[in-house]
């Protein structure tokens, strides 16, 4: 656990989207689901689905396909997918309890999302919520060459927003947002709830929350 004094320094906070500030799984696994059906495949069980998601989209489909799938067959399902989850990606995905009122709380903070989701889905889907207009920056998995946990993403974000690592913390759901902050030089925020895989013990965050709602209090507002 950080010190009072390392939080009472930060002054930039990027987030994670899937699984840290909404509740995507259910729309994201009907989507795969449905990918493996046009591809002729059975579909998964939740839970495997659930633990593939993270990486990005293109991972996501290779991993539900399988090794097997050859690079026409990804190309294809990824495109499927991609499709279908823009028609469905609000059937019942909602923000998660206490998220609205963290974010009006943080407003003072410089806020961007950090997500490997694609950036124009991730837009579309924080303007639905009415949560787009918290944040400076919204960048996505296609957004720059490499994708989380390479630093790359969180680098042009806090160059942007003039701060230096050790003055911004990254509050996500699973290692890959752990090994982003700290190959970033950042603080690692991790929730308790989500869907992102995590091995706490290989690679514990600093703060563990069990609602978004309880970070505005530990972080020293700037008026």
């Amino acid at each position: 656990m950080p010190t009072n004094g390392k939080l009472g320094r930060v002054r930039a906070l990027l987030f994670d989207l899937d699984g840290t500030l909404i509740d995507s799984k259910k729309d994201l696994i009907l989507s795969v689901n449905a990918m493996l059906r046009e591809m002729g495949r059975a579909e998964l069980p939740e839970p495997r689905i659930a633990s593939y998601i993270g990486a990005g989209a293109p991972q996501l489909i290779s991993r539900a396909l399988g090794e097997a799938a050859g690079e026409e067959d990804r190309q294809r399902g990824l495109e499927f997918f991609l499709g279908y989850y823009e028609e469905h990606k609000m059937d019942h995905t909602r923000a998660y309890p206490s998220v609205a009122e963290a974010l009006e709380e943080l407003r003072p903070f410089p806020m961007a999302i950090l997500t490997n989701k694609p950036h124009k889905i991730s837009r579309r889907i924080l303007e639905a919520m009415g949560l787009a207009q918290y944040f400076r920056a919204i960048v996505g998995g296609n957004s720059f060459e490499t994708k989380k946990p390479d630093p790359l993403g969180a680098r042009a974000i806090l160059q942007e927003f003039a701060a230096a690592p050790d003055e911004a913390l990254l509050v996500g759901d699973s290692e890959v947002d752990v090994l982003t902050a700290r190959n970033a030089g950042m603080l690692a925020v991790a929730v308790n709830y989500g869907f992102g895989v995590h091995d706490r013990e290989a690679h514990p965050a600093d703060v563990y929350l069990d609602r978004l709602g309880d970070l505005p209090g530990m972080l020293n507002h700037r008026k």
